[in-house]
């Protein structure tokens, strides 16, 4: 796993919004975990600025996004 970046905040849509440092792949080959190693969501869109992107996740139906806002979340590929 490799770090991902820092939750920002989460949309009205409730996407996950992080910043980070390097363009992740997106889809289902990319699972975000939490710093316990709970599975968070699936990486939807990649956005912003190349040099420090924003990623939009797709969290699972049993994650409480409201308290990962301000966490480090990070990646796993498969």
């Amino acid at each position: 796993m490799r770090r991902l970046g820092t939750v920002l905040q989460i949309s009205h849509r409730g996407t996950i919004i992080v910043r980070t440092e390097k363009v992740p792949p997106v889809g289902n080959k990319s699972i975000v975990f939490d710093k316990r190693a709970q599975e968070i969501g699936i990486i939807v869109d990649v956005f912003g600025p190349v040099k420090h992107p924003y990623v939009a996740i797709r969290p699972n139906k049993e994650s409480d996004t409201k308290k990962l806002i301000g966490q480090v979340l990070y990646i796993h590929r498969k």
